[in-house]
């Protein structure tokens, strides 16, 4: 099944041309594997509509999840927590390197934006499971990524470097804290845009 899944998005690639034309829109779907700047992994999904500014440029509102496990240090002592998908909101940018006007691209780009923060639970001493909650609950951050576009593929690295957060058990006394940056690995592919110009 696998196998068939991925052929018919190689052909739906292939068969639909190369994308990035100025002034026009495109949208596109990534999925990868997060890896927390302290430790852990998870999952992400992005939803990404753009609008081409060059052939070579364009802004995004980058809409994505990130559900994973991290490790944090709590009154100085090691332990896993289990994280809710957190949320983004991020405005983005991107520069592709196109000058060939072949179908592999490279590209650079960043952004800035809001991301929401899961609650957290994690096992204790005691070996009892407790609810903390985090110091706020969005931080502003920013991502700096890059990566290819193959055809209607893309792939790429992310870094999303968000503020760290404060926990806090249920009398509000701080516990700890918990590193929010994490590095995505994503794969994707995206609908409309034109045709890449040379």
């Amino acid at each position: 099944m696998k196998k068939i899944i991925l052929t018919a998005i190689a052909v739906f690639a292939f068969a639909t041309g190369y994308s990035q034309e100025e002034g026009k829109f495109r949208v596109g779907l990534d999925f990868g594997y997060t890896i927390p700047s302290n430790g852990g992994g998870g999952v992400l999904l992005s939803i990404e509509p753009k609008y081409n500014l060059k052939d070579n440029m364009n802004v995004g509102l980058r809409i994505g999840a990130a559900a994973m496990v991290r490790d944090l240090n709590r009154n100085g002592e090691s332990t896993s927590a289990k994280i809710s998908a957190n949320g983004s909101y991020v405005g983005t940018y991107d520069y592709y390197f196109n000058n060939s006007g072949g179908s592999f691209v490279p590209y650079v780009g960043g952004g800035v934006g809001y991301y929401s923060i899961a609650n957290v639970e994690f096992d204790d001493v005691n070996s009892s499971t407790e609810t903390v909650g985090l110091d706020a609950t969005g931080k502003f951050g920013g991502l700096l990524r890059g990566g290819f576009e193959w055809g209607k593929f893309r792939m790429g690295l992310e870094y999303n470097l968000v503020p760290k957060s404060t926990l806090q058990d249920v009398s509000g006394a701080e516990v700890g804290t918990i590193a929010n940056s994490y590095l995505g690995i994503h794969l994707g592919f995206y609908l409309g845009g034109g045709k890449w110009n040379k």
